[in-house]
């Protein structure tokens, strides 16, 4: 035991005495030291690296040892669409105030503005990235934080462009304020654990807002996910929070605010899922807790498409959607409570705020859309309110048990 802690100690001993004795190398034209990748192989461990104002062609920039590469009045790092411009492969760097431009586009490798390779303790921050492929790629690189970027894409193809913000076997990784748009996925995680996402927006990408898959124990709270190909994909994943993010205008055949596949023990709350062709997309996912959220004007607010049990939907506010829950199946197994619903139109005798007449979400013609969505046509028509009305009153198609109990009479 006490060798372990001497060892500790002598570890931070180092760890501060390569601080305290740090240096400042400047960069720029009329410097000593004329590039970056000169400066970082000059330099020693824990240096600065001072990037005067300028523009400095250079693709290929390895970070080798612990540095702190600071932008003065936002440097140009432009390479030129020849290939990745900066790759980190060591513990303790920060990237701070750069501007980096033109990175080469690759149908074999997927190169980054920035790539963290195999890291820990990194920063990124105050970057401003645009012409790019990829850009800023974690790479099994663990314990880092990418803080108040600002990614600028101009995809037009998927198959051409690349990810804003990527993370692949990296854990407890804070994404925090960032703005990313006009890229594939605006951001992206595969396989990456206890990684917060906070206060960004991810707006106007060809195909995601957010996308992840085989990501477990993670939070995303406060973000705006905006205009998108079709929202926000999570899926094959467990103990997720969602909590106070809005899912806005992500309109298409195939768009949806949030699609969640193979999603166990998760909670949905305080998101505003607003004019989106559907809110929520659901299917094979179980135990999560859907509460607080308001549903505004979309198509479909909630599409149930099989194989969900155990759900919780409480306190949220339905307002004036196509429909409201789209149900393709006659099980049900999920609980519907205490809900605001626009359409609602029972009574209150008693004056508690509930209504004394429970409310059936599913309307008959939300059935038949699932089955011939040509039928949409029909939408707003006599003929469709007098269906869903008889099924209503007596249901046959849809679930008899779906139904909300204790309706509120006033928005949550």
């Amino acid at each position: 035991m006490m060798r372990y802690l001497s060892f500790i100690f002598l570890f931070i001993f180092l760890f501060f005495n390569n601080l305290m004795f740090a240096n400042t190398i400047n960069v720029c034209s009329q410097c000593k030291v004329k590039s970056v990748a000169e400066g970082i192989k000059v330099a020693s461990a824990f240096d600065t690296l001072l990037i005067k104002k300028g523009t400095y062609k250079e693709y290929n920039i390895l970070v080798d040892k612990p540095l702190t590469l600071l932008g003065e009045d936002f440097p140009i790092i432009d390479g030129e669409d020849k290939g990745e411009i900066i790759r980190i492969v060591a513990d303790n760097v920060t990237i701070d105030g750069l501007f980096i431009i033109n990175v080469g586009t690759s149908y074999t490798s997927d190169y980054a503005a920035i790539r963290v390779v195999r890291s820990e303790h990194y920063l990124i921050q105050n970057v401003v990235l645009e012409k790019l492929f990829f850009g800023i790629y974690l790479e099994k690189s663990n314990n880092g934080k990418v803080y108040h970027n600002k990614i600028i894409g101009d995809a037009v193809d998927e198959y051409n462009s690349g990810n804003g913000i990527q993370l692949w076997y990296s854990h407890n990784v804070v994404v925090d304020r960032n703005i990313v748009q006009g890229v594939r996925d605006g951001i992206y995680l595969e396989f990456s654990d206890n990684v917060t996402i906070n206060n960004n927006a991810s707006t106007n990408n060809l195909r995601y807002g957010l996308h992840f898959m085989f990501s477990d124990d993670d939070i995303y709270t406060n973000n705006v996910f905006e205009n998108n190909g079709a929202g926000v994909a999570v899926m094959f994943s467990k103990n997720i929070k969602m909590i106070g993010n809005t899912f806005k205008k992500n309109w298409g055949t195939a768009a949806f605010g949030l699609l969640l596949k193979e999603i166990n023990d998760a909670e949905i709350t305080g998101n505003i899922f607003e004019e989106n062709t559907i809110g929520i997309n659901i299917e094979g996912s179980n135990r999560i807790d859907y509460k607080n959220n308001n549903f505004i004007k979309n198509g479909w607010a909630i599409k149930v498409l099989g194989a969900c049990y155990s759900n919780f939907f409480s306190s949220n506010n339905f307002l004036y959607n196509s429909f409201d829950i789209s149900y393709n199946s006659k099980l049900n197994d999920n609980v519907f409570d205490g809900n605001y619903w626009s359409d609602y139109t029972g009574y209150d005798l008693n004056k508690d705020g509930v209504g004394d007449v429970p409310y059936r979400p599913v309307k008959l013609f939300s059935y038949i859309v699932n089955k011939t969505p040509e039928t949409i046509v029909l939408l707003r028509s006599l003929f469709m309110d007098i269906i869903d009305f008889s099924e209503k009153v007596s249901p046959v198609f849809t679930p008899d048990n779906l139904m909300d109990s204790n309706p509120l009479i006033t928005k949550v």
